[in-house]
């Protein structure tokens, strides 16, 4: 069945979490699951169902596999029918007998995750466009999941901090949710990190990220489609569904810095455009950003991301101490003193920090020792958000005014139909509080700027 063919669906993201919200508070709050930690004793199989089936959800669920003995892949949910049975098809090859999926457990639509979390799973993947992620997450820990969801976690201030609230509810579920922030499970950056903490390179006084790539991937329209397919499946050049790239990728290294400092910037002050992603294919997004970050004791950051074809690339995090320097790269880390003196060298060798997640996570199911990084994760998007909406507006941000900001970019309802695309934003005249969607507001005015 073609997308075009299917009956409108439409929910709704507000008005589902608010009343979502309210059940929870009046029926679960302070309670544990009964069925949160019934697999503890590790000779179960975990059944885990994937909701979003692009490459990162097919390799996410490929690796939950991997990870552990047991595991098997039960239920499938996606917007797209193609992209389901692609998924489902590469997953048969690399997995096999541990695909259990059938035609009645595999789901299209934008309540495909509703139907995946109706299913017996135990575990469910978040690996959607980021947009949905509040959403999902509200409803999976309602439904009493386990969860890994990919990172970022929301696109703007409205949806991390609904992840911190979820995160909450998770906890007092006894619910284990883990992050796809990789780094941290990376034996190199673990070690390299404690040693900072230990003081092997004194007391920090600055930093630099950078995730300076070549452009990633583009999906043109086709005849046909609609505004809000085209845009769904071109995810990535949207800011209500990716955040733009410094949300969607930068975030990586940002949490890595937020994890060294042992937490969030305090402001940020960015700067950032538009130079080579001009054909209207690219939607309305940045193609380089370059931000200074403060954080506590007045240490600041300086990160640079940026996806031009034929530029130097570097993807690194560097920290500088009184004492020395340390390098954490995502192949290494290394620290040495101002000397030149090796302190540290730890190469990245026989660990997948894409595969050790799933495994973190489900040594805590079986164990019944949860993990919650939901708050972590959170204050990591908020990181990225802070900086691009310094680029986008032009002005310095407090981390307490971002958090007042009636920042919320993601539509009310999800329906195929007419989804106009919001201006590119313009500094000096873009605006910080823009929710269009919790007003009568037009689509096209999603950036609205000062008149």
């Amino acid at each position: 069945m073609s997308t075009n063919q299917r009956p409108l669906d439409n929910v709704s993201r507000r008005v589902f979490l608010k009343a979502s919200a309210m059940t929870t508070l009046g029926l679960t709050s302070g309670l544990t699951s009964p069925a949160a930690f019934a697999h503890f004793g590790g000779s179960d199989t975990l059944k885990v169902g994937l909701i979003g089936c692009g490459g990162r959800g097919t390799g996410a669920a490929r690796d939950a596999v991997v990870s552990s003995e047991n595991v098997e892949i039960s239920a499938l949910g996606d917007l797209f029918e193609d992209r389901l049975d692609r998924s489902r098809s590469g997953l048969l090859d690399a997995i096999g007998e541990n695909l259990k999926v059938t035609d009645e457990t595999a789901f299209v639509g934008f309540d495909a995750y509703e139907k995946v979390l109706d299913t017996d799973v135990d575990i469910v993947i978040l690996a959607t466009p980021p947009g949905f992620r509040p959403i999902h997450f509200r409803a999976a820990i309602e439904a009493d999941k386990h969860v890994f969801m990919e990172k970022p976690v929301s696109v703007d201030v409205a949806g991390a901090l609904e992840i911190m609230d979820t995160g909450k509810l998770a906890t007092e579920k006894g619910l284990s949710v883990v992050a796809g922030t990789l780094y941290r499970r990376q034996n190199s950056f673990v070690e390299g990190v404690k040693r900072i903490h230990d003081g092997m390179i004194g007391e920090i006084v600055s930093a630099q990220e950078y995730y300076m790539t070549g452009p990633i991937w583009l999906r043109r329209r086709k005849p046909g489609m609609s505004d809000m397919e085209w845009q769904c499946r071109n995810w990535y050049y949207f800011t209500w569904l990716s955040g733009d790239h410094i949300v969607e990728q930068f975030v990586h290294n940002l949490d890595v810095i937020n994890w060294v400092l042992q937490g969030h910037p305090q402001s940020a002050l960015a700067m950032g455009g538009r130079i080579s992603r001009v054909d209207p294919s690219y939607g309305h997004i940045y193609d380089h950003f370059s931000v200074e970050y403060e954080y506590a004791n007045g240490v600041k950051v300086e990160a640079k991301c940026r996806q031009i074809a034929e530029c130097t690339t570097r993807n690194t995090n560097r920290i500088i101490g009184t004492k020395g320097v340390a390098d954490l790269h995502p192949g290494s880390a290394q620290i040495r003193s101002h000397g030149g003196e090796i302190l540290y060298d730890h190469p990245e060798r026989g660990n997948n920090g894409y595969v050790q997640e799933h495994a973190d996570l489900i040594a805590s199911i079986r164990s019944g020792t949860p993990i919650n990084e939901a708050q972590q994760i959170a204050e990591s998007t908020l990181t990225a958000v802070i900086g691009r909406e310094s680029a986008y507006t032009g002005q310095a941000i407090a981390w307490d005014e971002l958090l007042a900001a009636n920042n919320d970019l993601v539509p009310r309802k999800f329906a195929f139909g007419d989804m106009p695309v919001p201006a590119v934003a313009e500094p000096g005249r873009t605006i910080l509080n823009r929710a269009p969607w919790a007003s009568n507001t037009a689509t096209s005015d999603l950036l609205k700027v000062k008149q």
